[in-house]
């Protein structure tokens, strides 16, 4: 099963379904997380004609606060849920409940022209604090590293941050940019420019491998690749199996769903 190549242009807030009598499932978080979400939107409603399914990608955060205030019935997470938000979610009468739809890496991704193959997490992380500046310190050509960083909303910059950089401060010179696609864009028209992000958004650009190691589907798996994470669906507790939620968040399970994510460029958690 081939997606369609409008799962890939729909926007980042789009409307999937109109009809003001279907049952709804409001989805809200992750760019990482968002074309998963838009793939069984589009796949679930074809399927579900009497279902309307909303995507929005306004991250991690923001699907967080989402289902903390039970406004969303999905929150999408590249990222686990943090204490003080499971806290605030169940002082606000909602359970958060994990489901893992994906695995994901956090790929190095710069201009295809760069030379360098490969940095340490040593490197990447002195790049990131400002201590190594030009590509030259790396083997590469002479030019000025300019660094790409994601706002701190985000749950790829909260895995970077807390994998690469062990929380300590990115430079203030590092441009901040509001989402995976963004990133990719930036790198694609900047010689010298770094960034990272998700496996599933390395079209046009290059991505380094890290203390040698590629970006693959074995080596995220098998954890040999430093930069991984889990991708998550939150729901208001367990949903009740057979509900139109229930079958969203458990479509990753099927077969469809595992091509679905393996086409996307991410790992599923099931092997048919």
């Amino acid at each position: 099963m081939k997606l369609s190549k409008s799962i890939l242009s729909i926007g980042s807030a789009l409307l999937l379904a109109s009809s003001v009598n279907a049952e709804k499932i409001v989805c809200e978080g992750s760019s990482t997380v968002g074309p998963i979400a838009k793939a069984f939107a589009e796949y679930f409603m074809a399927k579900n004609e009497d279902v309307s399914v909303t995507v929005s990608e306004s991250g991690s955060g923001n699907g967080a606060k989402a289902l903390v205030n039970n406004t969303c019935s999905v929150a999408t997470m590249s990222r686990n849920i943090k204490d003080k938000e499971f806290k605030a979610a169940a002082e606000n009468g909602v359970q958060a409940c994990p489901h893992v739809v994906a695995l994901d890496g956090i790929a190095i991704a710069v201009h295809k022209s760069n030379p360098v193959k490969n940095l340490t997490l040593a490197q990447l992380k002195d790049i990131y604090l400002g201590k190594i500046t030009n590509w030259s310190e790396l083997g590469g050509t002479n030019g000025k590293i300019i660094v790409i960083t994601r706002d701190t909303n985000s749950g790829t910059f909260e895995t970077f941050n807390k994998l690469v950089m062990k929380k300590e401060k990115i430079v203030n010179k590092a441009e901040v940019v509001g989402s995976n696609g963004q990133a990719r864009s930036r790198i694609t028209t900047t010689k010298n420019a770094i960034a990272y992000v998700g496996v599933g958004f390395l079209e046009g650009v290059k991505a380094l491998t890290v203390n040698g190691v590629e970006a693959t589907p074995d080596t995220i798996r098998s954890g040999a690749y430093a930069i991984a994470r889990p991708l998550y669906m939150y729901t208001n507790g367990y949903p009740k199996i057979g509900t139109p939620v229930y079958n969203f968040v458990t479509l990753h399970l099927s077969e469809d769903g595992q091509e679905m994510v393996e086409e996307l460029g991410f790992i599923p958690v099931t092997n048919y």
